[in-house]
């Protein structure tokens, strides 16, 4: 998961929730605007929705790829 900056300047932090025995519970993104607390400390390695998106994509693409390698290394393990 990535900082997300939103075209308002808006980042979306992601932020876990883990039991008090160290189980994740879930993720989920939490906003914070310009000028509130820890934007700057974020800010810095926030990347776009467009960049996002992008990345997905990619990780997609490549995933297809690892996919197929995958599928023939187990074909060949028959």
């Amino acid at each position: 998961m990535y900082v997300i900056r939103l075209g308002d300047g808006t980042l979306r932090v992601p932020q876990s929730l883990t039991s008090d025995d160290g189980r994740l519970i879930g993720n989920a993104y939490v906003e914070i605007a310009p000028g509130e607390p820890d934007y700057d400390r974020w800010v810095a390695e926030s990347i776009t929705e467009a960049e996002d998106a992008e990345r997905r994509q990619r990780w997609q693409e490549e995933n297809d790829q690892l996919e197929q390698e995958f599928l023939a290394f187990k074909a060949e393990q028959d």
